[in-house]
């Protein structure tokens, strides 16, 4: 008996009702992406583990999806290697992995294509990556994102830039929960050297980076397991529980990591932001300035942001930031960048609960025409045709059936207009459309068929 068919955890299968759904958030992404003036971009599935590993810290190395060699991958392992545990033997049995991100992988585009790129470099991507993390609601090991990253330049400008597209985007999505959350690595830097943990600053950000999920009590004992010194740990506390607005923070800040070169430049480069946000009057801002903000991953330098939905219980659907010199390790120091990426599933996730989808991403065809058998199938063939070169989706049903058995397949479909096409209609040369969510149904030419579908479109039935 053969064994019944499944997934492996952390993976989907899509519909066709998923998928249109799916659609409507990329290309929405995409437009906006394109406004912008970013270019599309793609790269490989998977990557030479060279590449992915080490850029995202110790605990995402560990989260890589790693291909064995092909062939007999084990016939140059000897048996003191195989005993000695999965670090040292990895390089041994794999030397390519799957994509953890969309960034690293642009950093190493950057560096193979520089003599093509005219930089500053703006490009987008949207494509899947792979996480070897515990599945779990909104947590995928399969998932897209659609990233758009500047490279080239580390103007404040580019930040900006980064705020106003994510509000763009949700704008256009018209999702208005939601909010904004940014720091600055450097701030970040700066509190590691003032609480007495220079050096220390990665985990720092480790730590606070699970501050949501474990409460600071639990952090603080996971940073002094870490190296961090319990007085260094209660110099921190303050700093992670103060509350205020945006200026607030930045004033409370100051005297504390002002004097400090790179946290001056930090809360500089914060200021900036928050001054500017607001020259774009068409969205209301929804920034918020949270000194807690760490973001996990260890090639971050400068802003980094983070995107949560206020109103569902969700982790990030929107995350990134500035890095100064995530080319270097590929031997093209100095090229600083800044990028941000979009979590599809969560974001599908997001306004399936709130039921912001838009009733059109429900259809797939619009017009289903009868098939009443050969009388009737030259007239249906034109119809159908006609419909589809006016841009109409269109099917004709494939068999002769009874009438019930055609409208319940349109209705199942969820399809909106039936033509009818019946002996009379013909001879008549003409169709019966029903417009089946209200039952109403008319005796029109084919091109009153045409110019009544698209007025549905405009009113947006």
């Amino acid at each position: 008996m053969p064994s019944k068919p499944s997934l492996p955890k952390g993976t989907r299968d899509f519909g066709p009702q998923q998928m249109a759904k799916r659609g409507y958030i990329i290309n929405t992404i995409q437009r906006v992406f394109e406004n912008y003036g970013f270019a599309p971009v793609e790269t490989p599935s998977m990557e030479n583990l060279s590449v992915l590993t080490g850029k995202y810290g110790e605990e995402g190395d560990q989260l890589l999806f790693k291909i064995l060699n092909s062939g007999d991958y084990l016939s140059k392992v000897n048996e003191d290697e195989f005993k000695s545990g999965s670090k040292p033997l990895t390089p041994k049995i794999s030397e390519k992995g799957l994509r953890y991100d969309l960034t690293v992988p642009f950093a190493r585009y950057v560096v193979m294509n520089q003599n093509d790129i005219t930089f500053p470099f703006r490009r987008y991507q949207i494509q899947p990556v792979w996480r070897a993390d515990r599945p779990q609601r909104g947590r995928y090991r399969e998932f897209y994102q659609c990233d758009a990253d500047i490279i080239g330049t580390d103007s404040g400008i580019c930040d900006l830039e980064i705020v106003w597209l994510v509000h763009d985007v949700f704008k256009s999505l018209d999702l208005q929960d939601f909010e904004l959350k940014f720091n600055n690595r450097k701030i970040l830097l700066a509190i590691a050297e003032y609480i007495g943990a220079p050096g220390l600053d990665e985990a720092l950000c480790v730590g606070i980076d699970k501050l949501d999920k474990v409460g600071i009590d639990k952090v603080l004992l996971e940073l002094q397991s870490k190296g961090i010194s319990s007085t260094s740990c209660e110099k921190l506390k303050p700093i992670l529980t103060f509350e205020g607005n945006n200026q607030e923070k930045v004033d409370f800040l100051k005297p504390l990591i002002g004097s400090i070169d790179f946290g001056n430049q930090g809360l500089n480069e914060v200021d900036f932001i928050l001054d500017q946000a607001g020259s774009k009057t068409d969205v209301d801002l929804k920034l918020d300035f949270d000194i807690t903000l760490a973001r996990g991953l260890s090639y971050y330098t400068g802003s980094i942001f983070e995107v949560k939905a206020t109103t569902v219980q969700m982790g990030s659907i929107t995350g990134g930031g500035r890095y100064d010199d995530l080319t270097g390790i590929f031997g093209l120091p100095g090229m600083s960048g800044i990028g941000i990426s979009f979590g599809i599933d969560r974001i599908y996730d997001v306004l399936d609960e709130l039921e912001l989808f838009p009733e059109s991403t429900t259809f797939g065809t619009r017009v289903m025409i009868t098939n009443f058998g050969e009388m009737t199938l030259q007239f249906a063939m034109k119809l159908l045709n006609t419909l589809r070169g006016a841009g109409i989706s269109s099917e004709l049903y494939p068999d002769e059936a009874k009438m019930k058995k055609q409208f319940s397949y349109a209705d199942k479909k969820n399809i909106q207009f039936v033509a009818i096409i019946g002996p009379e209609e013909a001879n008549q040369q003409k169709v019966t459309l029903k417009q089946m969510d209200t039952g109403n149904q008319q005796l029109l030419s084919i091109q009153q068929v045409i110019d009544q579908i698209k007025a549905a479109d405009t009113n947006g039935l």
